[in-house]
């Protein structure tokens, strides 16, 4: 089972990130340069935790992503996916089992 959106949320702002920007699909977060989203629509958690394209290669040493990408208009703070008829932005999802494993992640990514 993995964290709901509202429980990423909650650990995002104990780590210290503020909510900038709501949607119907996202709340995004910013601490300092770094910015991410919540995606509100992952009811079951899996991709709840949006990061920045260029931050894959750094992830994968903390965390295995849900799937490559995740396309949404709403992710404006990131770029364009120019592949497909969309052209979405779009970033880098993951889900979490515990507030413990996400805390160590944003620890380790954004720290």
């Amino acid at each position: 089972m993995y964290l709901r959106p509202d429980e990423v949320a909650r650990v995002l702002e104990k780590a210290g990130f503020e909510m900038d920007t709501v949607t119907p699909k996202t709340y995004g977060y910013r601490r300092g340069e770094n910015y991410v989203y919540v995606n509100r629509e992952a009811r079951l958690g899996r991709t709840a935790l949006v990061i920045h394209p260029t931050l894959k290669e750094k992830s994968l040493n903390y965390a295995d992503p849900a799937s490559d990408i995740k396309t949404c208009d709403h992710y404006t703070r990131f770029p364009v996916y120019l592949v497909g008829a969309t052209q979405d932005h779009y970033g880098i999802p993951h889900g979490f089992s515990s507030r413990a494993a996400l805390e160590r992640y944003l620890q380790s990514m954004f720290d």
